[in-house]
C-alpha cells in the first residue's frame, strides 16, 4: 500500500508526516490540483492526506470543484482520509456541510485572550483510537478565517473556544483537523516569513513560543499520524 499526498499550495506541505512515512517504509505519491495531471484513483492507494492553502472551499474554481468531487469520491469509497486547514474544510463542503466565516480569525499559536490555542476533545475524541496515548486537551497552531457547520452524520471529536468545530470524523476512517499539527521547523520557519497573516504578528514571540511548545507539539502530531496509519492498516513502529 501507498499513501497520497495532496497540496494546496508547495508551503503546506506534509511536515513531520513526510519523515514518518520514510521512517516505517511507506511509499507515497504527491498530488496537485490545476496541474492538469491525472486524477488518482482511489484504488491505487492506502490513505489520503489532504492539506491547507489560501483558496475556500466555497470557491467556484475549477480546481477547487474538481478537488471536492475527487474527495467526495476517495471517502465514499471508504478510502482513509485526513484534512488539514483546508483539507478539513473540503472534506465537510464535500459531504454537505457549510463553510463559513469564522467569528475569530484564529492565527498563529495565541488566541484573542493571549493564550496557547487549546483543543478539547469531546466525548467521543476521547473514545477514538485516533488519540490513544494522548490527554484531552490539545495545544495547535492556527492558520484560518473560515469555519464549519457538520453534516448530518459527521462527529465532532475536538472543539475550540472561538470555533468550535476543530476536529471532526466521518465513518470509520475519515478525519479532518481545523488547527496544524503537522508542522516541521522548515515549515514554521518559512510561514512565519511567507505568510501575510502571520507577517502581522510578533515574529520574535512566535519563535519564542515555537521554541517552547516544538518538543510537546511534535510529539503530539506524530502520535495522531502514527494512530491514523494503524487505523489505515500500515504498519506502524
Amino acid at each position: 500500500m501507498k499513501v497520497l499526498i495532496v497540496n494546496n499550495i508547495l508551503r503546506e506541505g506534509p511536515g513531520i508526516l513526510k519523515d514518518i512515512l520514510k521512517e516505517n517504509s511507506i511509499n507515497y505519491c504527491v498530488h496537485e490540483f490545476g496541474k492538469g495531471d491525472a486524477i488518482p484513483s482511489p484504488k491505487e492507494y492506502g490513505a489520503i492526506f489532504v492539506f491547507g492553502g489560501p483558496e475556500s472551499a466555497n470557491d467556484k474554481s475549477e480546481k477547487m470543484l474538481e478537488e471536492l468531487t475527487w474527495v467526495k469520491n476517495f471517502i465514499l469509497n471508504k478510502v482513509p482520509y485526513f484534512g488539514v486547514c483546508l483539507g478539513m474544510q473540503v472534506m465537510v463542503k464535500a459531504l454537505g456541510g457549510v463553510v463559513k466565516k469564522a467569528p475569530v480569525k484564529e492565527v498563529g499559536w495565541r488566541d484573542p485572550n493571549n493564550e496557547i490555542f487549546k483543543i478539547n476533545l469531546t466525548k467521543a475524541g476521547r473514545n477514538d483510537p485516533l488519540f490513544q496515548g494522548l490527554e484531552s486537551e490539545l495545544l495547535i497552531f492556527q492558520l484560518h478565517g473560515e469555519t464549519v457547520e457538520i453534516p448530518k452524520g459527521m462527529k465532532l471529536l475536538g472543539e475550540g473556544k472561538y470555533c468550535k468545530n476543530q476536529i471532526v470524523k466521518y465513518g470509520t476512517n475519515s478525519y479532518g483537523f481545523q488547527g496544524h499539527i503537522e508542522l516541521s521547523k522548515e515549515m514554521f520557519y518559512t510561514w512565519i516569513q511567507e505568510d501575510d497573516d502571520l507577517n502581522k504578528l510578533d515574529i520574535n514571540l512566535l519563535d519564542l513560543d515555537y521554541k517552547k511548545i516544538r518538543s510537546y507539539y511534535e510529539n503530539v502530531g506524530t502520535v495522531i499520524f502514527n494512530n491514523f496509519l494503524k487505523i489505515s492498516n500500515f504498519q506502524v513502529k
